[in-house]
Formats: structure tokens, C-alpha cells, sequence
């Protein structure tokens, strides 16, 4: 899972990000919470780690942002002070869906990163999933529309199933290069779009079968489903 941080400790910061990297997830660290809420402007985490008590705009004040202007906001797990019960209460109240006690033991922190992945993204641990007619196998890397099986390659099958997963969410373009291809978002491709453009065409993902796949300005794609089919589809 991709998963911003955000915490001034440098040390902690370090600390943290060797954890989750040990569990084999991608992270991001920023320092400030307007670094992180400029970031979230143009960009996609699967998971927010906040520290409660920051300088400047606080993990709260991001999650209150988040809130307001985020279509979907990720999960959130907050870092609060050992015995402060206030700010666990406002944290809580602010619905974040987890916290963690400094000092942060690495072991602790990856089980609650994973327990909350696991409840926010159940049906990605799946070996065969489901949206509509649309099938995707893992074991078999295939896709079936219908009753038809559709050839694709190992990116296409991962990237559609990424949109699936996310139906009606808008990711980033650096969020599908980041999973997807595992390089650089400011690498300058064509690569997304292409295949962005041959998943359309393969699975059909038109108005007319009740999806449509499109570009969200200066930001990504999404991956839409309608309640029902266009008359005369």
C-alpha cells in the first residue's frame, strides 16, 4: 500500500517509515501538514499516519481538511502522545479509525497499519474478484467479461484491477505509476495512458456496459459505474 506520513521527528519519522517499508509498503514522508494537504491536492495514499502534535497546521488540523475537500479520504491512523487522552478523544471524534502511543514500537505499529488495511481493504486479499460481469483471477491472471475471456497482459490485468478495486475513486497518475509500475511519478510516460487506453477498449469500459474510465484533470483517471445501463444499451 502507498501511505503518507506525516511527523517533524526526524528520527521518528526514520523509525517509522523503516517499519512500514519492512512490511513492504511504499511511503512518503513530510514534515509539515501543508506540505502533506498540497500533496493530497494533486496525489493518492491508501493509508494517512499522522502525528497528533505537529507545529504549524496539525495532523488533525489535515485530517479536518481532508474531510472537507477529499472525495474519499484513506484510512487514518494517528500517533499521540502516551497519556494523552484528550487528544485520543478529539482524534476519535475526528473519525480516524486508529491511534498509536509514542514512543512507537515498530512491531505495534506494523499490526495496526495492517489490522486497519485489512478492514478498509477486505476484498483486495481476494483470489478471485467480482465487480458485475467482470471477473479477475489472480491465480490465473486472467479477466472474464461475461462469458468471455479477455487477453490481457500482466500490467493490464493489474491496473484494471487497481480501478476496480477503487471504483468511483479518483487516483493519481503518480498513485497507478507508483503501484502499477513501481517508478518514479515525475518520470515523464505515455505508458499509463496507453494501457489506460487498451483496458477501455478490452473490457468495454463504456457508458453503455454501465462503466466509464476517464481522465480527472491535472490529476488522474477514474473508474466509474453507473446504477444502470443507458436505455437501449
Amino acid at each position: 500500500m502507498r501511505i503518507a506520513i506525516l511527523e517533524d521527528d526526524p528520527a521518528l519519522a526514520d523509525q517509522m517509515s523503516r517499519a512500514l517499508q519492512e512490511s513492504g509498503h511504499s511511503r512518503k514522508l513530510f514534515r509539515t501538514g501543508t506540505a502533506l494537504v498540497t500533496a493530497l491536492k494533486r496525489d493518492t495514499f491508501d493509508m494517512l499516519v499522522l502525528d497528533w502534535n505537529i507545529a504549524g497546521m496539525s495532523g488533525g488540523d489535515v485530517l479536518g481538511w481532508a474531510r472537507e475537500h477529499l472525495e474519499s479520504v484513506p484510512p487514518v491512523l494517528f500517533v499521540i502522545g502516551r497519556g494523552e487522552e484528550a487528544g485520543i478523544v478529539r482524534a476519535l471524534n475526528l473519525r480516524a479509525d486508529d491511534y498509536v502511543a509514542k514512543p512507537v514500537e515498530a512491531a505495534e505499529l506494523q499490526a495496526r497499519v495492517s489490522a486497519l488495511l485489512r478492514r478498509s481493504f477486505p476484498a483486495q486479499t481476494a483470489d478471485i474478484q467480482q465487480f458485475g460481469d467482470i471477473r479477475f483471477d489472480h491465480t490465473r491472471q486472467t479477466v472474464t467479461v461475461g462469458e468471455d475471456e479477455i487477453i490481457v497482459t500482466y500490467k493490464e490485468f493489474s491496473l484494471a484491477l487497481l480501478l476496480f478495486q477503487n471504483l468511483d475513486r479518483p487516483l493519481s497518475r503518480a498513485y497507478l505509476l507508483d503501484k502499477i509500475w513501481g517508478i518514479s511519478p515525475d518520470l515523464q510516460t505515455r505508458t499509463l495512458d496507453a494501457h489506460v487506453s487498451r483496458i477501455r477498449t478490452k473490457l468495454g469500459l463504456r457508458p453503455q456496459s454501465g462503466y466509464r474510465l476517464s481522465p480527472v484533470y491535472s490529476y488522474g483517471y477514474r473508474l466509474e459505474k453507473f446504477a444502470g445501463k443507458p436505455e437501449g444499451s
